[in-house]
């Protein structure tokens, strides 16, 4: 039987699996922060779901990784066995310093703010020549047409995968979000993972032996010409950390477009704002990760023995901050059940935050700005044909919808 994560005191057991969890966590999370905001399930998993206790979290170092300790404890100890588990277990998300900070340090200057808005152009152009293919259409599945497409465009630049293999990319997602949930995977979903992952290798390896012959201006070179002090990505390492930059330079940034579009218009009045004024657009999007993140928790362990909220986490013991409970908290925003694209001082947590924070969140957020502002400004009567029956992903970690058909005209 698959694991649910808690009971909650007076409350229904919930699976973070569950349609209609997937469907409206929001009301969940709403009664966890307020009568269980640090609360141990029988699991023994810590759920943390108050803004303030999640942002001390991922920024204290007093709580870090335990990648592979909590792998064992829900597969066994056989886990790392799986190429998945064991590739994602090389990745600078789930290691402590001083694995993470070579890791991270090595991708660091592919990421500053000058060069991500050196992209701008780029992106525009990407997202007219999109718009450009649907529009004598009249519709579109927004997910397929744009909300996948323009990141995977964006970060298969940046890596320097050639125009011509790009379509591996485009014509499917590769990204398996259940690896990082905190339900187990089945032994189906597991063997699912290890067969991407394997393919992911086969096609990395190819590109890195190109850029080691013909190194270019792009992410993959620097990375196989990296040295940080004096110690050189391994192949294994390279594989793992580009396969993570590929995911994670569009997963996220795809779910931020689509759920962003159907949270505007399931508020009219919001869609109307932008209509009206796009240069709002780029505080629309901080409204919009507060409000519906593309992340909906993170994993940390406690390094030590920690009392938080009166409760006692123990040395070891695991936690998962609840993102998306954490920006709906009454306590750091006014009204936080109403999107208000208007709304000042918008600090989400949906990119995580200390050491983990995430590389590439300007990125994401100059492509959702660049989006939603052509979106109003070249298809403004466009709507939502199913907004009353999103086709949610079964994913509880990556928030997300697997289809969003759009029409206009």
């Amino acid at each position: 039987m698959p694991d649910t994560l808690t009971t909650v005191p007076q409350a229904p057991v919930f699976n973070p699996l569950d349609p209609a969890f997937i469907a409206d966590p929001y009301s969940t999370y709403r009664y966890l922060r307020e009568k269980a905001p640090v609360f141990r399930t029988p699991l023994g998993m810590w759920l943390i779901s108050r803004y303030a206790d999640v942002a001390l979290i991922l920024r204290d170092k007093r709580f870090g990784k335990n990648y592979e300790g909590n792998l064992i404890r829900r597969y066994g100890p056989k886990a790392m066995e799986d190429r998945s588990f064991a590739s994602l277990g090389r990745t600078m998300l789930v290691l402590d310093p001083p694995d993470h900070t070579r890791l991270r340090g090595l991708v660091t200057k592919a990421f500053t703010a000058r060069r991500v808005e050196e992209m701008r152009v780029r992106i525009a152009a990407l997202v007219d020549s999109m718009i450009d293919r649907v529009f004598e259409q009249g519709r579109m599945d927004v997910v397929w047409d744009i909300a996948h497409r323009l990141p995977v465009k964006v970060i298969c630049d940046m890596l320097g995968i050639p125009e011509e293999e790009q379509h591996r990319f485009l014509d499917h997602s590769s990204v398996n979000g259940r690896i990082i949930d905190p339900v187990p995977m089945s032994r189906d979903e597991i063997d699912d993972a290890n067969e991407r992952n394997r393919e992911s290798d086969e096609y990395f390896d190819t590109l890195f032996e190109r850029r080691r012959r013909e190194p270019g201006d792009d992410l993959t070179t620097l990375l196989v010409q990296a040295e940080e002090a004096g110690d050189r990505l391994s192949q294994e390492e390279l594989r793992a950390n580009v396969s993570l930059l590929f995911a994670a330079g569009h997963e996220t940034t795809s779910n931020l477009i689509a759920n962003g579009l159907l949270a505007l218009h399931r508020n009219p009045d919001q869609w109307q704002a932008l209509k009206a004024d796009p240069s709002l657009a780029a505080n629309a999007v901080e409204e919009l990760l507060r409000y519906d993140s593309s992340v909906q928790m993170t994993g940390r362990a406690a390094v030590e023995d920690v009392e938080l909220e009166g409760q006692k986490i123990g040395k070891g013991e695991n936690i998962v901050c609840l993102l998306g409970a954490a920006n709906r908290d009454p306590a750091m925003y006014e009204n936080p059940e109403k999107l208000d694209i208007r709304r000042q001082n918008i600090r989400p947590l949906s990119f995580g935050g200390g050491i983990h924070h995430c590389l590439g969140a300007q990125l994401a957020r100059l492509e959702g700005e660049v989006v939603f502002k052509a979106l109003v400004t070249r298809l403004p009567d466009l709507h939502l044909p199913e907004i009353d029956k999103p086709a949610w992903r079964q994913s509880f970690t990556l928030r997300g919808l697997t289809t969003l058909p759009a029409a206009w005209g």
